[in-house]
């Protein structure tokens, strides 16, 4: 593309940023990166390798350090975890959010998202900020630390991905229904390696927190981000927030072009459900309608506005759920519940029998709110992977908050057409407020560098050090400990939930949770072969979906986990497993994965070598004889991060040096 062609948002974005590389699909490129975002289960790591990259203050425009993951605090634990991170960001330099101040993305967007700027996060929802005209991406925490420290993020150049919106949501249909036809027409590796970037008409009818659904949820088709414009509805939201001086009109260029080009009527849109357990697997509502229901939990990242708490409100109001539903209300921050009170719709909600909780994200995560086993939970949530709620065999759905709320109160999963039909019930148009109520209490500013320098990190018995990892070695000879089909998530990997969650600065001990979703004794075997000969793990499709939690890649490497040989990789799993000195392989042929076995022992010889040669790695199965090739697409970049065992291992030689 000549630099005077008409340029999309993404494509503007990404110029205006661009350090080094073309913008040409498939390319390494870095950006500048000027805002970062870690929440609890992720921050804890990114301040331990701050500590160790040996950063005295954070060198971005502005970082942001949420606690929204691990709130329960039913011992110490979680509690260690927040005081450790408010000295960190006292002693680095970031805004620190209170535990209860709100989900990350939604609060970061009130308060400190502003068109034009590029993010990183250390939490695959990050690119929700590309509701407001951001760059955002998530990445890998070990990327994000160094974005703090003013290092670029390197990235391949994705496609960019155009969809054109036209016509406007019918009643009892919204923005998350257009993210489920999104899922229901592409899965959950649609978006592989590519920016979604929304236009047309048809934005004219959603707000800023509309997109926020919409932004948030690409995640799940596995986008590198989704970009929308900053147009009238982001100047709205802005102003609303007492920020109006922060926007900057941000929009396509007549006549701008996409790599793929994509249209969706929003008028045809019909009220849609992802089934268990994936958001890939989406239906209409009506299909599934009369499946009982025990749970429906309202909130998170996922539909975090005003406006999806009010609809549910007005839905319920005045009326009662259903005896055997439990109706659970997560605002997605202090913000939001404030202005729910204020508009009285809080009062309708406790009358029609929710369950208030706090602001964060609780059932999302699996802390709390896990749903009986065999059970229907209904969630407007943007993940349902197995066990994710907190219950190993949960059957748990994703769905608007119109349909949640209809379902409450049938007590079985309910079109909310027919709802409205059957209650002869007008549509309901919330008359919310104009002005947010702006609450900045619950945010700790950073201290002055002079002041910051004096800060000593508070390290309670749970907050491990890094572990240190050796370089890779040039023969491989391990055996194949695990072999998991596609789509493994690395909540399969490093599971969620409250009995795992807590030890996220305790790689030792979270350790031990590694895989025990798929195997039980993972841990055990890895942990009795790791001084001798370590282990490969053989997958399929998609290997690493889901969130960006490093902590699946680092637990395994703990445990000796050297190589990992896949049909196809998530982009951030990718790169985590890079970042720590895992080197992840990639059938040539995709009919080679029935050859390899757990319990076969996989050979390769020459592997450095091979690998910053860029070519072809043989291996061998040594039980059977069978030479397998394999490939990778690691950049010299990456290939230099693998050898010396991951990046802090390399920086920390090249230091020596």
């Amino acid at each position: 593309m000549s630099q005077d062609a008409p340029r999309g948002v993404a494509q503007k974005l990404i110029a205006s940023h661009l350090v080094s590389g073309r913008m040409r699909p498939g390319e390494e490129i870095a950006l500048r990166i000027d805002q970062t975002l870690t929440q609890d289960a992720t921050g804890t790591l990114v301040m331990q390798e701050l500590e160790a990259l040996g950063l005295d203050r954070v060198r971005t425009q502005l970082s942001a350090q949420y606690v929204d993951h691990n709130l329960l605090q039913t011992d110490d634990k979680n509690a260690q975890d927040h005081e450790f991170l408010l000295s960190a960001c006292r002693r680095y330099g970031l805004w620190f959010s209170k535990p209860g101040n709100g989900v990350s993305h939604p609060t970061h967007m009130q308060r400190f998202g502003k068109p034009g700027v590029t993010m990183v996060g250390s939490d695959s929802h990050t690119p929700a900020g590309g509701s407001l005209g951001m760059l955002a991406i998530g990445v890998g925490g070990l990327e994000v630390a160094l974005a703090m420290a003013g290092e670029p993020l390197h990235i391949t150049m994705p496609q960019i991905w155009g969809v054109e919106l036209t016509g406007a949501l019918p009643e009892w249909c919204s923005a998350k229904d257009v993210i489920l036809e999104m899922l229901r027409r592409h899965g959950v590796k649609g978006g592989l390696n590519r920016i979604i970037e929304y236009h047309g008409p048809g934005l004219a009818t959603l707000s800023a927190m509309d997109r926020h659904v919409i932004a948030n949820m690409g995640a799940e088709l596995g986008a590198t981000t989704t970009v929308f414009p900053a147009d009238d509805a982001v100047r709205d939201f802005l102003r609303a927030e007492d920020r109006a001086a922060d926007f900057t009109e941000l929009i396509a260029d007549p006549g701008a072009t996409y790599d793929i080009d994509e249209r969706i009527d929003l008028g045809a849109i019909e009220p849609l459900i992802a089934r268990p357990s994936s958001p890939g697997d989406v239906v209409p509502v009506r299909e599934v309608a009369g499946e009982p229901v025990a749970q429906v939990v309202i909130g998170s990242s996922a539909n975090p506005g005003l406006r999806d708490f009010a609809m549910a409100a007005a839905i319920v109001a005045g009326r009662q759920t259903h005896p055997d539903v439990s109706f659970d209300i997560n605002p997605s921050s202090r913000e939001i519940f404030e202005d729910l009170t204020r508009m009285g719709a809080t009062f309708e909600l406790i009358r029609a029998g929710a369950r208030i909780h706090q602001s964060g994200c609780m059932g999302c995560i699996g802390m709390g709110q896990a749903p009986a086993v065999g059970r229907n939970s209904l969630r407007t949530m943007p993940r349902n992977f197995p066990g994710r709620s907190g219950t190993d065999e949960d059957s748990v759905w994703l769905c608007s908050p119109e349909t949640a709320a209809a379902s409450a109160l049938t007590g079985v999963i309910t079109d909310p057409r027919a709802l409205a039909e059957d209650l002869a019930l007008d549509y309901p148009t919330p008359n919310l407020p104009s002005r947010a109520s702006v609450n900045t209490a619950m945010l700790v500013a950073p201290l002055p560098e002079s002041e910051a320098r004096t800060v000593p990190l508070v390290k309670g018995p749970n907050i491990s050090a890094l572990p240190d990892f050796d370089p890779l070695p040039d023969v491989i000879e391990a055996p194949v400990l695990l072999r998991v089909g596609d789509n493994i998530s690395t909540d399969d990997i490093s599971p969620a939930g409250a009995r795992a969650l807590p030890y996220r600065s305790n790689i030792p001990k979270l350790a031990e949770f590694a895989f025990i979703r798929i195997d039980p004794d993972y841990p055990r075997k890895a942990t009795e072969i790791a001084a001798t000969t370590g282990h490969v793990i053989v997958g399929g499709d998609n290997y690493g979906q889901g969130s960006s939690r490093e902590h699946a890649a680092i637990a395994p490497r703990y445990l000796g986990l050297r190589a990992v040989v896949a049909k196809s990789y998530a982009r951030i799993h990718w790169q985590n497993l890079a970042n720590f000195g895992i080197v992840a392989l990639e059938f040539a042929d995709p009919a080679d994965y029935d050859r390899l076995g757990v319990g076969d022992i996989l050979r390769i010889d020459g592997l450095r070598a091979a690998l910053a040669a860029g070519d072809t790695v043989i291996a061998r199965n040594t039980g059977t004889d069978v030479e397998i090739p394999l490939r990778h697409r690691l950049s010299e970049r990456q290939v230099q991060d693998v050898l010396a065992g991951g990046i802090i291992a390399r920086l920390a030689a090249g230091h020596r040096d």
